[in-house]
């Protein structure tokens, strides 16, 4: 390497080019030179002594290494964990898992006072200057890999016999993820968190089938993070990839349950973090490209969970945040940002390769510009709202990427018009459908699914893309439903109204146009501080974010729903109320309701009607997975995972499992055998939905696993 460097200086046209390059060699060395021991002073150490007493001695030992809980902190085998490495390593290993109840709770530089009693209980001589609480100068600075350690570990004279590996590593094989693949997955990969671009949820895997789904069992488990498990895992050739609370991302061998590697995000203690739930990443190339607590956008390598690259999408300090996940296609990674304030949120796009911003489209539009003029006359600095808080879909055929918008969060300035023209109160793009250029970020087509939302009837869910006949014509088309639980079927070329199904759960909408499907709303209905009026759903939806599933052999939409209405109270005059409507929310369930608040339907999109109905007293929480195998899955919130028969709805097994299901079952294969995969671990939707059914009780706190089941040998 040196000596093209040389012949780099020899052949410079330049004196600058010499100089350019002496400084790289200055830098290179200087460098090279600080990878040694690092120091830290004795006055730290005893302050990290004090820290470790309190918040680490109870597991690891107030030795280091006569814990019972916990591993040793001093001698061999803390050498064979750490010698050689950097420190910024250690030391973030240190913030992000200590102490256990409480990751990243003390501050940075007690952390880093930590890590000086650490190395000086590992030999580590003691200097004159602090140990730095930053990674980055961390970074040039190596753990020992050697010394004189007083106890702990194996014996030095012990020599470990080399592991017996039984399987290979399927992570040598891995194959980077093509645009092909995402259009068409393999049969046996999940690629986005509804398998595919087209967002269908269906698997044509049938190892698994009707009559062999009552001998499923466990296969194997894995603990995630604590903290509600949200996110559905995604796999490809023989691996499982899981993102767990708090920035963590794990890759799993699919057969044996064997983790492969773990990335661990770690924020320094004065950034912004909104640890929220997140529902997705995404797989591209060779890369995993995952949302980050701190508004970053991160590219991992797919074979070794290394950070290749970061961007940041949302500025927290303004109230933004992602709790989404990003859709790839035609080499961009495009994801929407939901909160935030002044302006509403917006999409953006970052380049695959280098992470860099290639566009950004403003959800909420400002005056004067295209829909700009549909906010009642508001300014735009006071639009908010506008999330993109689910993943958008990507059809090849006519290379349009679909997102919807969620409703603002200020109605009180949109609920009566202000009679000027050329002003409307819609608030576009809230509740609609839009049609972006992944190239450029250019809005070809939108279509608004319901206008002037004053009851939070988010209409921003997955949007399905499959092929239908229109007037005898096979065309492609998008499905997509909103909390209301009404369907719409639009054309994917220019937004075209197909047609819409109700599926019976709310009273709002009065009358669909059967030409433009343009929704005649009952306005008595509207919130009110002079009375109580009961609407269906509730807020939190008949339909949410958990996703339904199409099946393209049966033509059938499975439909995760919830039957429970609210009454929209009024608070006093000095109050906002919900969403400054001047209401509060209580729940009650849909008229004339059994006990039975949970519902899965069967519809088929191209005659626009309910093929069947499934109801059960405990709500539905998880998302929907449909297989060739003629099954449909889903979790509920009595944390019971259930296989239904797709052709009427009869339930053909379940399994209670250790807490709720919040994501959505996936199903994979792996060395010829089919799996079946869901994460749980309740959050924010269970605790909603169990309100109507006290009888069901929940763990103290979520515990988030990974359940992987499999046939039975015989």
């Amino acid at each position: 390497m040196i000596s093209h460097l040389l012949l780099l200086i020899l052949s410079a046209a330049s004196y600058k080019r010499i100089f350019i390059l002496f400084i790289f060699f200055q830098a290179a060395f200087t460098v090279h030179a600080e990878l040694a021991a690092p120091g830290y002073t004795i006055e730290q150490a005893a302050s990290g002594k004090l820290a470790y007493d309190k918040n680490c001695g109870s597991c690891h030992g107030h030795t280091l290494s006569d814990g019972e809980f916990a591993p040793p902190l001093k001698g061999e085998s803390f050498i064979q964990s750490w010698g050689g490495k950097t420190l910024d390593k250690l030391f973030i290993k240190t913030v992000t898992t200590m102490p256990s109840a409480a990751p990243n709770s003390l501050g940075d530089e007690t952390y880093a006072d930590i890590v000086a009693y650490l190395l000086q209980n590992n030999g580590v001589a003691v200097g004159e200057i602090k140990l730095a609480a930053n990674p980055r100068l961390l970074a040039q600075l190596l753990v020992p890999a050697s010394g004189d350690y007083p106890s702990g570990g194996v014996s030095a004279d012990v020599s470990l016999p080399a592991p017996e590996i039984t399987t290979p590593n399927p992570l040598d094989k891995i194959r980077p993820v093509t645009d092909r693949m995402l259009t068409k997955a393999p049969a046996g990969d999940w690629l986005t968190w509804r398998r595919g671009n087209d967002a269908t949820g269906y698997s044509p895997l049938k190892q698994i089938n009707k009559k062999n789904v009552n001998e499923l069992r466990v296969g194997w488990s894995w603990g995630l993070p604590a903290g509600p498990s949200t996110t559905i895992p995604l796999a490809h050739d023989g691996v499982i990839f899981v993102q767990g609370w708090g920035d963590v991302m794990q890759a799993i061998d699919g057969v044996t349950g064997t983790l492969l590697w773990q990335y661990k995000r770690w924020i320094p203690g004065s950034v912004p973090v909104f640890n929220y739930r997140k529902r997705s990443f995404a797989l591209y190339g060779d890369y995993i490209y995952m949302p980050a607590s701190d508004g970053h956008m991160l590219a991992l390598d797919m074979k070794s969970g290394e950070l290749v690259w970061e961007t940041r999408i949302a500025d927290l300090e303004k109230g933004f945040r992602i709790t989404g996940g990003p859709l790839v296609a035609k080499g961009k990674v495009m994801i929407g940002t939901s909160g935030g304030a002044s302006g509403g949120n917006y999409i953006v796009a970052l380049d695959a390769i280098s992470g860099e911003q290639a566009w950004r489209f403003n959800a909420i539009p400002k005056p004067g510009e295209p829909s700009g003029d549909s906010w009642n006359g508001m300014p735009w600095e006071a639009r908010s709202g506008g999330s993109v808080w689910t993943v958008g879909s990507f059809d090849p055929e006519s290379e349009l990427a679909f997102f919807g918008p969620a409703p603002t969060y200020d109605t009180g300035p949109l609920a009566k018009s202000i009679n000027k023209a050329g002003i409307t109160s819609s608030a576009l793009y809230t509740n609609a459908t839009i049609a972006l250029d992944p190239d450029t970020g250019k809005l070809i087509w939108h279509y608004q699914h319901f206008v002037n939302d004053q009851w939070d009837q988010d209409w921003a869910f997955e949007r399905h893309i499959y092929k239908q006949k229109i007037k005898g014509k096979r065309k492609t088309v998008i499905a997509t439903g909103g909390k209301l639980g009404i369907y719409d079927v639009l054309e994917a070329s220019n937004g075209a109204y197909v047609g819409s199904v109700d599926l019976g759960i709310q009273n709002i909408v009065t009358g669909i146009d059967p030409k433009t499907g343009e929704k005649e709303v009952d306005f008595s209905l509207q919130p009110s501080r002079e009375k109580t009026v009961t609407v269906c759903p509730n807020n939190a939806g008949g339909k949410n974010w958990m996703p339904s599933a199409y099946n393209p052999s049966s033509k059938l939409l499975f439909v995760p729903l919830m039957e429970i209405c609210m009454d929209m109270i009024p608070v006093p005059a000095d109050e906002k109320g919900f969403m400054t409507t001047g209401v509060r929310l209580t729940a009650r369930p849909l008229p004339g309701n059994d006990g039975k608040y949970g519902r899965l339907q069967a519809v088929n999109l191209e005659k626009l009607n309910i093929e069947w109905t499934h109801r059960q007293r405990a709500p539905i929480t998880s998302g929907v997975l449909t297989t060739a195998g003629g099954l449909v899955f889903a979790g509920d919130v009595d944390r019971y995972i259930i296989a239904f028969d797709q052709s009427n709805g009869k339930e053909l097994w379940r399994m209670r499992l250790n807490d709720v299901a919040s994501s959505a079952p996936i199903t994979y294969s792996a060395n010829g055998k089919q799996y079946l995969a869901v994460t749980v671990g309740h959050g924010v939707i269970a605790i909603d939905r169990k309100a109507v059914v006290p009888e069901v009780r929940l763990p103290l706190t979520p515990a988030p696993t990974l359940w992987v089941f499999e046939l039975a040998e015989n």
